[in-house]
């Protein structure tokens, strides 16, 4: 079975994992905290560096759908696509299954990936998170 990775820069590997590494640990925070999120973004700069990215969807009150807060950041992180190497988008949403954190990464050398780790809040207010999932993605913030 090939791998994503075996057609993958070592760069884009590294910028990928790095997203990944930051963003997911930074989701199960919040949900430990507060029980939610809403969605947030992240980006590897030419430089390398590690950036947060948020945006707001715009008019609409302060409590926006969850839907129009992703796409405002994938819109933020298309508009400055040109000085990013790697984007994440991180969701918070209900499957049929299960509950699930969402990871959408992407990086400019094509390789786009979906991310999800199911969880459940348990009857001690805790959450329980099940096994970490990947599949391919679609590109969004770059399109060809």
């Amino acid at each position: 079975m090939t791998s994503w990775r075996d057609s993958a820069s070592q760069q884009s590997q590294d910028d990928l994992d790095g997203l990944l590494g930051t963003c997911l640990p930074l989701a199960q925070r919040f949900l430990n905290e507060s029980g939610e999120f809403y969605p947030f973004g992240a980006k590897v700069t030419l430089d390398g560096e590690t950036e947060m990215v948020m945006a707001h969807p715009g008019p609409g009150g302060e409590n926006p759908a969850s839907a129009d807060v992703v796409e405002a950041l994938v819109e933020a992180l298309r508009v400055n696509e040109s000085d990013t190497r790697a984007a994440a988008v991180v969701s918070n949403f209900r499957t049929t299954e299960s509950d699930v954190i969402r990871v959408d990464l992407e990086h400019r050398d094509g390789h786009a990936l979906v991310v999800v780790l199911p969880y459940e809040a348990t009857p001690g207010g805790g959450i329980e998170y099940r096994v970490l999932q990947a599949g391919s993605g679609t590109r969004r913030v770059w399109k060809n």
